[in-house]
């Protein structure tokens, strides 16, 4: 009778303990990232990836968002549009908050024609790269935070015209990102004046990058600007050094310095790329501290930091923001949230969608130096 009622008393703690941890520890907040983690020579993703983790690592130590954590799971979208739409379905199975950081303008362009957004309850933050046809008009769901392609094409024609730069050639891969970012470079010049642009088109085949370098060789332009898809401009950078260019050389932010330096060796020193988040690797600012202890707890492993470990983390922070703010924790709460917030400073980098689904229009010029890395 005795083992009875301790068997019976131990059941009911054992219930009563399972109960208490259901309802100490409430469901967590799902969030998710699709991503061009295979199928592309670039570590766009997993550091982007890396940076998410990092900054929700520090929320979740303390204690998370009204006491419920926030889970992180990612998808391989294989770089394919075809791709991105399985990965999306597998996706909404998991019935997330929202996608945080899609990589690819194949990946965004195919989610905006299959109106995959008008079909699932989702929030995009921060989708990358910025081109304008991915941003209007866009979609109401679509959150971009990173300054976009015109921003960034005008800072670096504004950047060569203090320079004393006046003869400025485009070398541009034969995509949409090429063509409409040669078309934003032209209006730049006309705009700011004193600057007389020429171009040269080429696929990412290295014969025809190659004729294009050396056409530009040959042309006596003072610098160039290389537009294109993140392993274009790496590749077109390396051609046209090959070629005998010395001068200055251009190109956007989505290409990192690493890559260039692996594909361009010596030749990546002195390029130029728009930045369009502060140095990860500085200390001025609240915001690269706070980075850098959340990346040193999350992956210790790491010493040094790229600009998409700074942009995954600023994303995350973002969510956290409008998840704190949002009426409803459910997409529609975090897109009124996001508006809602005004100017929000997460510590010396500061966005604003008020006004829009855009959020910052910050850009910066990184020079890379004789180790790879970039300086500002």
């Amino acid at each position: 009778m005795l083992n009875l009622r301790r068997r019976t008393w131990a059941g009911l703690l054992a219930t009563w303990g399972a109960s208490h941890a259901l309802r100490a520890e409430p469901a967590p907040l799902v969030v998710g990232q699709i991503g061009p983690f295979t199928g592309i020579p670039v570590p766009d993703a997993p550091q982007l990836h890396a940076g998410l983790q990092a900054a929700f690592g520090q929320v979740n130590a303390r204690g998370g968002i009204a006491g419920r954590r926030i889970s992180l799971f990612q998808l391989d979208d294989t770089y394919t549009g075809d791709g991105f739409v399985r990965a999306f379905a597998q996706a909404m199975a998991r019935q997330p908050l929202a996608l945080l950081c899609p990589v690819g303008s194949v990946a965004l362009k195919r989610m905006l024609d299959d109106k995959l957004l008008d079909q699932a309850d989702v929030l995009v933050l921060n989708a990358i790269p910025g081109a304008e046809a991915l941003r209007n008009p866009g979609h109401p769901k679509l959150f971009h935070v990173r300054a976009g392609d015109r921003q960034q094409i005008d800072k670096i024609v504004a950047h060569a015209r203090t320079l004393g730069i006046s003869q400025l050639s485009v070398l541009h891969q034969d995509t949409p990102i090429g063509t409409s970012g040669l078309a934003m470079a032209r209006e730049a010049a006309a705009r700011l004046g004193g600057v007389s642009l020429s171009a040269v088109m080429a696929t990412i085949e290295a014969n025809s990058l190659g004729a294009a370098a050396a056409r530009l060789a040959q042309s006596g332009t003072q610098a160039v600007v290389v537009l294109g898809a993140p392993r274009f401009m790496a590749d077109g950078v390396a051609a046209l050094r090959s070629a005998g260019v010395g001068q200055f050389i251009f190109a956007l932010s989505y290409v990192p310095a690493g890559l260039l330096a692996k594909v361009a060796g010596a030749g990546a020193r002195g390029v130029a790329l728009a930045q369009t988040y502060p140095n990860p690797m500085g200390a001025n600012l609240p915001l690269q501290r706070d980075f850098q202890a959340a990346m040193k707890a999350s992956a210790p492993e790491l010493t040094a930091y790229t600009s998409f470990h700074l942009e995954g983390y600023i994303s995350a922070r973002l969510f956290v923001e409008a998840a704190r703010r949002a009426r409803a924790l459910t997409p529609d709460g975090l897109a009124a949230a996001l508006h809602a917030l005004g100017e929000v400073d997460l510590g010396g980098f500061r966005v604003n969608f008020s006004q829009s689904n855009v959020g910052s229009n910050f850009v910066d010029i990184g020079v890379v130096n004789a180790d790879g890395r970039l300086v500002y």
